[in-house]
């Protein structure tokens, strides 16, 4: 306490206050001076407003000695807990770890879980028939009339700007029926 007898810490509930019993520095004695008179609410007597103060001060001495007990089993439990080497890392591991193991067990979980497999399941399916029919397509295209007619036109050009031997290799026009021989010693 400071020498006026008020309690100055900022964080503590008892800031502002006068001594135990709630009295300020404009009592004497105990009683209420005429200061305090003039600041009560209407309809409280000296007496009531007193007998509040003290109330007040007694609660807020059982709320320091709470907190002085919690403080007292919260380094208890930090000590019993160092012992048995959990550390903080640890305890938010096993935490993560059991609501992890909540929402796999939850309902909404289960319900996504095999809504996202048949999803899959069906996309697959999808995939595998769009890429059969797409096979299927580009085979169909590739023997039909239209495409030999395109790929003989450009093996043609092909032979016309190349010629019959182009980067040291055979090359055999595919309107030509007579295969180029190759010469080579191997």
């Amino acid at each position: 306490m400071d020498p006026v007898g008020q309690d100055i810490n900022l964080n503590s509930p008892n800031k502002g206050l006068g001594p135990a019993g709630g009295v300020d520095s404009l009592t004497e004695g105990g009683a209420m001076g005429v200061a305090a008179v003039n600041t009560l609410p209407p309809g409280l007597t000296e007496e009531e407003a007193e007998e509040l103060y003290s109330d007040l001060a007694k609660v807020e001495e059982e709320i320091n000695t709470l907190r002085q007990v919690l403080l007292a089993k919260e380094k208890h439990s930090a000590d019993l807990k160092r012992k048995l080497g959990l550390s903080p890392l640890n305890e938010l591991k096993q935490n993560l770890a059991k609501g992890w193991q909540d929402v796999q067990t939850s309902n909404a979980y289960k319900k996504t879980s095999e809504t996202l497999s048949v999803a899959g399941q069906k996309t697959t399916a999808a995939f595998s028939t769009m890429g059969t029919v797409l096979s299927r397509k580009l085979g169909d295209m590739r023997n039909s009339p239209t495409f030999k007619s395109f790929e003989d036109k450009v093996g043609n050009i092909k032979y016309m700007v190349v010629g019959p031997r182009g980067n040291g290799e055979a090359v055999q026009s595919p309107t030509e029926t007579n295969p180029v021989q190759d010469n080579a010693p191997f």
